[in-house]
Protein backbone atom coordinates (compact mmCIF):
# COMPACT_ATOMS: atom_id res chain seq x y z
CA UNK A 1 0.00 0.00 0.00
CA UNK A 2 1.26 3.49 -0.83
CA UNK A 3 0.35 5.76 2.29
CA UNK A 4 0.55 9.40 1.55
CA UNK A 5 -0.84 10.62 4.53
CA UNK A 6 2.14 12.75 5.32
CA UNK A 7 1.59 14.54 2.45
CA UNK A 8 -1.40 15.01 1.97
CA UNK A 9 -1.29 16.63 5.32
CA UNK A 10 1.47 18.60 4.89
CA UNK A 11 -0.69 20.00 2.02
CA UNK A 12 -4.06 20.30 3.60
CA UNK A 13 -2.14 22.83 6.33
CA UNK A 14 -0.55 24.70 3.37
CA UNK A 15 -4.70 25.26 1.97
CA UNK A 16 -5.32 25.93 5.99
CA UNK A 17 -2.94 28.83 5.28
CA UNK A 18 -4.20 30.29 2.22
CA UNK A 19 -7.81 29.79 3.27
CA UNK A 20 -6.01 32.30 6.28
CA UNK A 21 -4.87 34.14 4.22
CA UNK A 22 -7.69 35.06 1.90
CA UNK A 23 -9.67 35.48 5.02
CA UNK A 24 -7.74 38.30 6.47
CA UNK A 25 -7.64 40.20 3.33
CA UNK A 26 -11.64 40.23 2.87
CA UNK A 27 -11.44 41.08 6.68
CA UNK A 28 -9.84 44.25 5.94
CA UNK A 29 -11.39 44.75 2.64
CA UNK A 30 -14.49 43.55 2.78
CA UNK A 31 -16.20 46.23 0.40
CA UNK A 32 -13.24 44.95 -2.44
CA UNK A 33 -13.77 41.44 -1.71
CA UNK A 34 -17.28 40.52 -3.89
CA UNK A 35 -16.80 36.75 -3.68
CA UNK A 36 -20.00 35.32 -2.86
CA UNK A 37 -22.19 32.02 -3.74
CA UNK A 38 -23.04 31.45 -6.84
CA UNK A 39 -20.27 33.56 -8.61
CA UNK A 40 -18.35 31.08 -10.93
CA UNK A 41 -15.59 33.69 -12.44
CA UNK A 42 -12.92 31.94 -11.06
CA UNK A 43 -14.16 28.83 -12.50
CA UNK A 44 -13.15 29.82 -15.69
CA UNK A 45 -9.76 31.24 -15.20
CA UNK A 46 -6.79 29.18 -17.18
CA UNK A 47 -4.30 27.57 -14.51
CA UNK A 48 -2.21 23.90 -14.33
CA UNK A 49 -1.81 21.92 -10.38
CA UNK A 50 1.34 20.99 -9.41
CA UNK A 51 2.01 17.32 -8.50
CA UNK A 52 0.59 17.22 -4.87
CA UNK A 53 -2.56 19.47 -6.06
CA UNK A 54 -3.07 16.96 -8.73
CA UNK A 55 -3.17 13.78 -7.14
CA UNK A 56 -4.85 15.18 -3.91
CA UNK A 57 -7.56 16.03 -6.69
CA UNK A 58 -7.47 13.02 -7.77
CA UNK A 59 -7.74 10.92 -5.40
CA UNK A 60 -10.76 12.85 -3.77
CA UNK A 61 -12.36 12.52 -7.16
CA UNK A 62 -11.85 8.99 -7.29
CA UNK A 63 -12.94 8.55 -3.47
CA UNK A 64 -16.24 10.74 -4.06
CA UNK A 65 -17.64 9.78 -7.76
CA UNK A 66 -18.57 6.93 -9.60
CA UNK A 67 -20.94 5.26 -11.79
CA UNK A 68 -23.09 8.40 -13.86
CA UNK A 69 -21.83 11.25 -11.77
CA UNK A 70 -18.62 10.45 -12.47
CA UNK A 71 -19.30 9.93 -15.74
CA UNK A 72 -20.71 13.62 -16.01
CA UNK A 73 -17.67 15.13 -14.83
CA UNK A 74 -15.24 13.12 -17.44
CA UNK A 75 -17.13 13.88 -19.90
CA UNK A 76 -17.00 17.66 -18.91
CA UNK A 77 -13.48 17.08 -18.58
CA UNK A 78 -12.76 15.53 -21.72
CA UNK A 79 -14.18 18.61 -23.80
CA UNK A 80 -12.39 21.05 -21.07
CA UNK A 81 -9.48 19.27 -21.60
CA UNK A 82 -9.32 19.73 -25.67
CA UNK A 83 -9.79 23.50 -25.06
CA UNK A 84 -7.34 23.50 -22.81
CA UNK A 85 -4.65 21.88 -25.48
CA UNK A 86 -6.04 23.78 -28.36
CA UNK A 87 -5.32 27.21 -26.61
CA UNK A 88 -1.63 25.88 -25.48
CA UNK A 89 -1.22 25.25 -29.21
CA UNK A 90 -2.17 28.39 -30.03
CA UNK A 91 0.19 30.40 -27.73
CA UNK A 92 2.95 28.21 -28.45
CA UNK A 93 2.99 29.04 -31.82
CA UNK A 94 3.00 32.86 -30.65
CA UNK A 95 5.73 32.29 -28.32
CA UNK A 96 7.20 30.71 -31.61
CA UNK A 97 6.53 33.37 -33.86
CA UNK A 98 8.15 35.86 -30.92
CA UNK A 99 5.00 37.48 -29.73
CA UNK A 100 6.14 39.27 -26.54
CA UNK A 101 5.77 37.65 -23.12
CA UNK A 102 3.52 39.65 -21.72
CA UNK A 103 1.23 40.10 -24.83
CA UNK A 104 1.25 36.01 -24.20
CA UNK A 105 0.74 36.18 -20.49
CA UNK A 106 -2.40 38.97 -20.86
CA UNK A 107 -4.01 36.60 -23.30
CA UNK A 108 -3.78 33.61 -21.34
CA UNK A 109 -5.15 35.67 -18.14
CA UNK A 110 -8.18 36.73 -20.50
CA UNK A 111 -8.85 33.21 -21.90
CA UNK A 112 -12.06 31.77 -20.22
CA UNK A 113 -12.63 27.54 -20.11
CA UNK A 114 -14.80 26.22 -18.13
CA UNK A 115 -14.10 24.36 -15.31
CA UNK A 116 -15.29 20.76 -15.74
CA UNK A 117 -16.20 20.60 -12.02
CA UNK A 118 -18.41 23.38 -12.39
CA UNK A 119 -22.08 21.78 -12.60
CA UNK A 120 -25.24 22.38 -13.71
CA UNK A 121 -26.38 24.87 -10.64
CA UNK A 122 -22.77 26.66 -11.40
CA UNK A 123 -21.53 25.17 -7.92
CA UNK A 124 -18.07 23.49 -7.31
CA UNK A 125 -18.24 19.50 -7.17
CA UNK A 126 -15.48 19.18 -5.04
CA UNK A 127 -15.47 22.73 -3.19
CA UNK A 128 -14.01 21.10 -0.41
CA UNK A 129 -10.99 20.10 -1.98
CA UNK A 130 -10.48 23.02 -4.86
CA UNK A 131 -7.46 24.20 -5.48
CA UNK A 132 -5.62 27.10 -3.30
CA UNK A 133 -5.71 29.01 -6.89
CA UNK A 134 -9.86 28.73 -6.75
CA UNK A 135 -9.02 29.57 -2.39
CA UNK A 136 -7.33 32.97 -3.10
CA UNK A 137 -8.75 34.07 -6.61
CA UNK A 138 -11.06 37.04 -5.19
CA UNK A 139 -8.43 38.58 -3.32
CA UNK A 140 -5.16 40.29 -5.08
CA UNK A 141 -2.32 38.16 -5.99
CA UNK A 142 1.21 39.13 -6.31
CA UNK A 143 3.24 37.13 -9.19
CA UNK A 144 6.63 38.10 -10.33
CA UNK A 145 6.00 41.30 -8.21
CA UNK A 146 2.82 42.14 -10.35
CA UNK A 147 0.40 42.40 -8.16
CA UNK A 148 -3.61 41.87 -9.83
CA UNK A 149 -7.03 40.47 -8.45
CA UNK A 150 -10.32 39.91 -9.92
CA UNK A 151 -11.96 41.59 -12.53
CA UNK A 152 -15.33 41.88 -10.55
CA UNK A 153 -13.54 42.74 -7.28
CA UNK A 154 -13.75 46.31 -5.90
CA UNK A 155 -9.89 46.62 -5.71
CA UNK A 156 -8.47 49.77 -7.62
CA UNK A 157 -5.49 50.08 -10.15
CA UNK A 158 -2.71 51.68 -8.08
CA UNK A 159 -4.16 51.08 -4.65
CA UNK A 160 -2.26 49.35 -1.58
CA UNK A 161 -4.10 46.52 -0.46
CA UNK A 162 -3.02 43.39 1.14
CA UNK A 163 -1.57 40.77 -1.48
CA UNK A 164 -1.31 36.85 -1.14
CA UNK A 165 2.13 36.28 -2.70
CA UNK A 166 1.55 33.57 -5.09
CA UNK A 167 4.97 32.86 -5.70
CA UNK A 168 5.73 31.80 -2.61
CA UNK A 169 2.63 29.73 -2.31
CA UNK A 170 3.62 28.12 -5.55
CA UNK A 171 6.93 27.36 -4.53
CA UNK A 172 5.87 25.62 -1.61
CA UNK A 173 3.78 23.74 -3.69
CA UNK A 174 6.51 22.67 -5.71
CA UNK A 175 8.77 21.72 -2.69
CA UNK A 176 6.30 19.72 -0.99
CA UNK A 177 5.93 17.72 -4.83
CA UNK A 178 9.40 17.29 -4.70
CA UNK A 179 9.90 16.17 -1.11
CA UNK A 180 6.69 13.58 -2.46
CA UNK A 181 8.40 12.27 -5.56
CA UNK A 182 11.44 11.79 -3.24
CA UNK A 183 9.65 9.22 -1.08
CA UNK A 184 8.52 7.85 -4.40
CA UNK A 185 12.07 6.00 -5.65
CA UNK A 186 10.50 7.07 -9.18
CA UNK A 187 12.81 6.92 -12.46
CA UNK A 188 11.15 10.24 -13.10
CA UNK A 189 13.57 12.44 -12.23
CA UNK A 190 11.24 15.71 -12.92
CA UNK A 191 8.12 14.21 -11.88
CA UNK A 192 7.65 17.15 -9.18
CA UNK A 193 7.73 19.50 -11.77
CA UNK A 194 4.95 18.38 -14.01
CA UNK A 195 2.00 20.75 -13.47
CA UNK A 196 -1.58 19.75 -15.26
CA UNK A 197 -4.93 21.20 -15.58
CA UNK A 198 -7.94 20.07 -13.35
CA UNK A 199 -9.59 18.38 -16.87
CA UNK A 200 -6.35 16.26 -17.21
CA UNK A 201 -6.09 15.88 -13.74
CA UNK A 202 -9.32 14.20 -13.07
CA UNK A 203 -9.28 11.86 -16.20
CA UNK A 204 -5.52 10.70 -15.24
CA UNK A 205 -4.40 7.64 -13.82
CA UNK A 206 -2.01 8.24 -11.30
CA UNK A 207 -0.67 4.74 -10.95
CA UNK A 208 2.45 2.69 -10.72
CA UNK A 209 3.44 3.28 -14.59
CA UNK A 210 2.37 6.82 -14.53
CA UNK A 211 4.66 7.78 -11.53
CA UNK A 212 7.57 5.77 -12.61
CA UNK A 213 7.97 3.40 -9.67
CA UNK A 214 10.79 1.85 -9.90
CA UNK A 215 11.53 -0.05 -6.11
CA UNK A 216 9.64 -0.07 -2.86
CA UNK A 217 9.04 3.08 -0.73
CA UNK A 218 7.03 5.47 1.18
CA UNK A 219 5.43 2.78 3.22
CA UNK A 220 4.52 0.21 -0.47
CA UNK A 221 4.38 -2.59 0.23
CA UNK A 222 4.38 -3.79 -2.98
CA UNK A 223 1.34 -5.78 -3.41
CA UNK A 224 -1.09 -2.98 -4.61
CA UNK A 225 -1.21 1.16 -5.10
CA UNK A 226 -3.96 2.37 -2.61
CA UNK A 227 -3.99 6.13 -1.88
CA UNK A 228 -4.25 6.95 1.90
CA UNK A 229 -5.91 10.32 2.72
CA UNK A 230 -4.44 12.28 5.93
CA UNK A 231 -6.15 13.99 8.80
CA UNK A 232 -5.99 18.05 8.44
CA UNK A 233 -3.40 20.08 10.24
CA UNK A 234 -5.25 23.31 10.62
CA UNK A 235 -4.07 26.44 12.26
CA UNK A 236 -0.69 27.25 10.45
CA UNK A 237 0.14 30.80 10.43
CA UNK A 238 -0.73 33.01 7.44
CA UNK A 239 1.57 35.83 7.69
CA UNK A 240 3.96 34.93 5.45
CA UNK A 241 1.70 34.29 2.41
CA UNK A 242 1.24 38.12 2.45
CA UNK A 243 3.06 40.61 1.18
CA UNK A 244 1.74 44.62 0.53
CA UNK A 245 1.92 45.49 -3.14
CA UNK A 246 0.11 47.87 -5.35
CA UNK A 247 -2.64 46.71 -7.61
CA UNK A 248 -1.53 47.09 -11.19
CA UNK A 249 -4.53 45.30 -12.66
CA UNK A 250 -6.23 47.22 -15.45
CA UNK A 251 -9.70 47.41 -14.06
CA UNK A 252 -11.80 47.96 -17.01
CA UNK A 253 -9.74 45.94 -19.34
CA UNK A 254 -10.87 43.30 -16.66
CA UNK A 255 -14.15 44.02 -16.23
CA UNK A 256 -14.95 43.48 -19.57
CA UNK A 257 -13.59 39.46 -19.26
CA UNK A 258 -16.44 38.49 -16.82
Amino acid sequence: MMDFTPFFAKYEALVAEADAAFRAVAAREPQAVQCAEGCSDCCHALFDLTLIEAIYLNFQFNRLYQGAPRAKILTRADKADRENHLFKRKIFKASEDGVPAVEILNEVARQRIRCPLLNEEDRCDLYAFRPVTCRIYGAPVAIAGEASSCGKSGFQKGGSYPTINMDRLQNRLLMLSQEMVDAMHTKHMRLAEMLAPVSMVLMNTYDREYLGLKEKGCGDSGDSFTWTLGSSQRGAAAADAFGAAPLRQDKEEADGQG
